[in-house]
């Protein structure tokens, strides 16, 4: 199981590093081509597609190398069991704002089928998809952190 999740993060982070590549590619030629009056709105539409998938996909790359901004000015002058507890807490909130977040996510991609782009034969619901990917592979993460959460505090515990 550990090297699937391995695998998974991994290609997440080439997937996120290689779609961020070619936004920047597509968004640089349509400004250059735009320089000389050509026009290619499917640049700006891929683009968008490409927007969405990295910016989602980062967000759990970020989340789970606790790379997110996190506020610890009052728990940080707690003990470490109480702050283990708040922190146990906050992760169950993230988890079912993310679950929410992941059926909305599937309804609204169900609802997005039929509408298409203007210049690319994709369906926009591959945009709307990236949002439940990313909340699942989140959910994923953040059962992660709450398993590792709840096994340091254990394992603390038996060292005292």
């Amino acid at each position: 199981m550990q090297k699937v999740y391995r695998f998974l993060c991994k290609a997440e982070v080439i997937i996120c590093g290689i779609g961020f590549m070619f936004l920047v590619a597509f968004v640089f030629m349509s400004a250059i081509l735009r320089f000389f009056r050509v026009s290619m709105s499917w640049n700006i539409d891929l683009a968008m597609l490409l927007l969405a998938w990295t910016a989602f996909l980062g967000a759990d790359i970020a989340w789970r190398s606790g790379q997110l901004v996190g506020i610890d000015l009052i728990t940080r002058r707690m003990p470490l069991p109480l702050q283990k507890i708040i922190g146990i807490f906050i992760y169950l909130v993230i988890l079912c704002a993310l679950v929410l977040v992941a059926v909305f996510g599937i309804r609204l991609a169900v609802a997005e089928r039929l509408r298409s782009y203007q210049s690319i034969p994709v369906p926009y619901s591959l945009v709307t998809l990236s949002i439940v990917v990313a909340a699942m592979s989140m959910i994923l993460s953040t059962i992660l952190k709450i398993r590792r959460t709840i096994l340091g505090f254990n394992e603390r515990e038996k060292t005292k």
